[in-house]
């Protein structure tokens, strides 16, 4: 199965969650999570399974002044 990371496209050979898949990546928080252009809240990473095409974008917040 075929996803989109990033922009990057990443192949994964099991069913996953948004949880799963994250943490597999080695993210650490804060972050948030689109899905297919679409807000995914942290309560829902691990009920939100994966599907072939999926777009996944982890978007972390920019500190500066």
């Amino acid at each position: 199965m075929k996803v989109e990371f990033n922009g990057e496209t990443i192949n994964i050979n099991r069913e996953q969650n948004i949880q799963e898949f994250i943490e597999a990546r080695g993210a650490k928080p804060p972050f948030a999570v689109a899905l297919n252009g679409t807000f995914v809240s942290r309560t829902e990473f691990p009920i939100v399974t994966l599907s072939d095409g999926d777009k996944i974008e982890l978007l972390s917040p920019i500190q500066g002044g």
